[in-house]
């Protein structure tokens, strides 16, 4: 078979798999303190990683990328906070519509912090991205709501997270990369998920350990599509996403149908399709190890 329909294959499953996440979150709509299960699915996640885990008996980091790796887990575990915040209180495709940003972001903090040139193509798809933001979110029109602003800080969280990835890709494998993710954000969401946390029930367990169980076939589904075929011809399929969760949310959580989400969100995702397109006409690469959208 094609190396470019494999990729595609992959990449849609991965859509289905992260929108999953997306759903069994909000199925506990808030039963769950964010902080409390935001933990529960890293450790839980963690505990799946176990054979990944055990070869980092062997893996002795420098002070600095072991900083590094703390400074990620650390980050990341303010963005999955906010993240499983914004999921309990906000429609599934709204979140889904705003999580696109994330890839912009990426560009902006590449050439902030990375040095990378920010070429003419990346400045114009950050400008029309954020006018898909402004449709989705409609300031003036309608009150931008603590989910909302919750969702686009944790966008810009993940987007140091991913930058921090790509920073350490170089030096480190990519099931090291995410087993240390796995850990270092497991400790530090500790503090407060003892802070805020309340009995469980076993349906929402069971729920969470499912979600972990998605979240994790949903990272290795993506890397296999990213090596299976260029950035160019997967990207695209992350639009499934927002497809996907609108019908969940329509027909699960009989949530309304929100004609400015699906269009800003079109908007953003076509921007991301047209930098990854200009990225491969340039032929720059993005590793897959920076792109582990761990959620």
């Amino acid at each position: 078979m094609n190396q470019s329909i494999i990729g595609i294959l992959w990449m849609v499953i991965t859509t289905i798999l992260f929108v999953g996440v997306t759903a069994t979150v909000r199925y506990l709509e808030g039963e769950v303190p964010a902080p409390q299960a935001a933990f529960l699915r890293y450790a839980i996640g963690t505990v799946m990683l176990v054979p990944s885990l055990i070869t980092l008996t062997k893996f002795k980091p420098d002070r600095s990328l072991f900083n590094k790796f703390i400074l990620r887990g650390f980050v990341h575990s303010i963005g999955v906070t906010l993240w499983f915040y914004a999921m309990s209180v906000m429609p599934v495709a709204e979140v889904t519509a705003i999580g696109f940003l994330t890839y912009i972001f990426v560009s902006i903090g590449a050439s902030i912090f990375l040095k990378e040139k920010l070429h003419k193509h990346r400045l114009s798809a950050i400008l029309i991205s954020f006018i898909g933001a402004l449709i989705i979110l409609r300031p003036g029109f309608k009150v931008i709501e603590s989910g909302q602003l919750g969702m686009l800080i944790a966008t810009m969280v993940f987007t140091a997270s991913y930058l921090i990835a790509k920073v350490v890709s170089k030096e480190r494998t990519s099931s090291e990369i995410v087993a240390m993710l796995s850990i270092f954000t497991t400790i530090f969401l500790i503090p407060s998920a003892i802070y805020s946390w309340e009995p469980l029930s076993l349906e929402a367990l069971l729920i969470l350990s499912f979600t972990a169980l998605i979240a994790t076939l949903g990272h290795i589904t993506m890397t296999k599509a990213i090596k299976a075929a260029p950035m160019v011809v997967t990207q695209p399929v992350l639009f499934l996403q927002l497809v996907w969760a609108s019908m969940v949310g329509l027909f699960i959580f009989d949530e309304e149908f929100d004609l400015f989400v699906i269009i800003g969100g079109t908007v953003i995702m076509i921007c991301v399709c047209y930098v990854s397109y200009r990225e491969h006409v340039l032929g720059k690469k993005i590793t897959s190890e920076a792109l582990q959208k761990v959620i």
